[in-house]
């Protein structure tokens, strides 16, 4: 078919990430997340691993050229509105991620610094983590670390309100152009979210705590959503607050079923929405 038989295109999201093989973080959450949301999602896998609700049995590596020629097939042929990165377990792998993003040019990037699992299993190499800053930060249009990742970032605990907007804003001195400080950590009912960005804005998100078992994937789910947000061409403030709003609904519909003997998935699916249509360019 010619061109001009083609009137529309989906809205397209890149999810640069690790495999979870038991379907509720990583790659396959991203994707459930993009496609809930009405995305169309694509993935350039980073590494395989061996797990399920109760943890991560093995980590298997995907070499940085493989990386590469995933990342490359997808943009020189599809093209893509916005990028989820997850899981870089090695310094190369980081490399490999922060030269795409220059040779291809791509915007809108969401950085999720993955780091421990819900498990708590170990997700990255401690050089990955110096790489992570030093190249990603800066590339990225949001960087959305957890409690703990941020604590390992700056070196300290985290245990307040006042505590978490000190951390965000050393996390913006070192490179990233914004920051979604995730505060579920924190004791207490209310759930609390801080999104700071370089031009001084500061913006509490708060909201009661849902208690549920199942929040393996939270992260990953709420960084993809970030982006297919960010797809749909919201700014960045309303694809946040949207993102919480779907994630909490997720949380929520999901808290009573049983998946595994661990920490369930959330229910990604709960209300999918019809794929989004864009006049093609």
């Amino acid at each position: 078919m010619t061109d001009e038989a083609f009137e529309f295109e989906y809205p397209r999201v890149l999810s640069i990430a690790g495999s979870d093989s038991s379907g509720g973080a990583g790659i396959q959450a991203d994707l459930k997340t993009f496609a809930a949301l009405g995305c169309y999602g694509m993935t350039a896998i980073t590494a395989l691993t061996a797990q399920n609700t109760l943890g991560v049995r093995a980590i298997h590596g995907v070499p940085p050229q493989m990386l590469r020629d995933q990342i490359d097939a997808v943009v020189e042929d599809i093209g893509l509105d916005a990028v989820k990165i997850g899981m870089l377990h090695a310094p190369d792998i980081v490399q490999t991620v922060a030269e795409a993003i220059d040779r291809h040019a791509l915007k809108k990037v969401v950085l999720d610094p993955v780091m421990v699992a819900t498990s708590g299993a170990v997700l990255i190499e401690n050089p990955a983590i110096a790489a992570l800053v030093r190249e990603l930060f800066p590339r990225a249009g949001v960087v959305t670390p957890n409690l703990d990742e941020a604590s390992l970032l700056v070196g300290r605990p985290l245990i307040s309100e006042h505590d978490m907007e000190a951390a965000a804003q050393e996390l913006l001195a070192m490179g990233a152009q914004a920051v979604l400080l995730k505060g579920g950590h924190l004791a207490g009912d209310v759930v609390r979210d801080l999104l700071v960005t370089q031009n001084g804005e500061l913006h509490w998100m708060r909201a009661p705590r849902i208690h549920s078992a199942n929040t393996h994937g939270t992260g990953c789910t709420l960084s993809s959503a970030i982006a297919a947000q960010l797809a749909l061409g919201v700014t960045l403030l309303e694809a946040v607050q949207a993102a919480r709003a779907y994630v909490r609904a997720a949380l929520e519909s999901g808290a009573k079923v049983r998946t595994g003997a661990g920490s369930g998935p959330l229910n990604h699916g709960y209300a999918p929405q019809a794929m989004r249509l864009k006049p093609l360019r």
